[in-house]
């Protein structure tokens, strides 16, 4: 009997150990969550805006809240697939803010400023937290780079492409990998 208590309790804590994560770290630590293209629709027309990917140096839920949550370094990274007036990327992007409850207008538009050049298709755009520092980055190829301090940036922030998005398959594809 004692026997048998031990096996029944040896297969119950297997039971509960956790599984083998489906998603690796790269070589720098990095864990891929996803990709996915932004697109604009005018009338009947469809276009590409940019590819976008997400990246992240912690694992957490599958959960759009849980990343943007997390306090970890974390990055997006934009491809253009088309030319695009800076005036029209600031525009989406503090509309974006609004739309998901930010309205720091100092730090949004000190992050803004790195856009400081049209955006010239196959260009790159990357947005990065610092967890150590409690900063967000924003950079953009062939314009500027501008750092933003705090966690309530860097949510509102991830909150752009995980939060309220139209339409919100985005912030899906995004985590899909988790």
């Amino acid at each position: 009997m004692r026997r048998l208590l031990v096996v029944l309790l040896a297969a119950f804590t297997l039971s509960l150990a956790p599984t083998a994560l489906a998603i690796t770290a790269d070589g720098s630590g990095w864990y891929h969550t996803g990709d996915a293209v932004r697109q604009k629709s005018v009338l009947f027309v469809t276009a590409n805006v940019y590819q976008i990917s997400h990246d992240m140096k912690c694992v957490v839920p599958k959960s759009k809240q849980a990343v943007i949550d997390a306090d970890c370094d974390k990055r997006f990274t934009w491809k253009m697939m088309r030319d695009v007036s800076k005036d029209k990327i600031i525009d989406a992007m503090k509309e974006a803010f609004k739309n998901n409850g930010y309205g720091d207008a100092g730090k949004i538009n000190q992050s803004l400023g790195a856009f400081s050049a049209d955006f010239k298709e196959n260009a790159y755009v990357r947005i990065t937290y610092d967890s150590t520092a409690k900063t967000t980055t924003f950079w953009e190829q062939n314009g500027g780079t501008t750092v933003v301090a705090g966690l309530d940036f860097m949510k509102a922030t991830w909150s752009i492409w995980l939060g309220k998005i139209d339409p919100p398959s985005i912030g899906d594809r995004l985590i899909a990998n988790l």
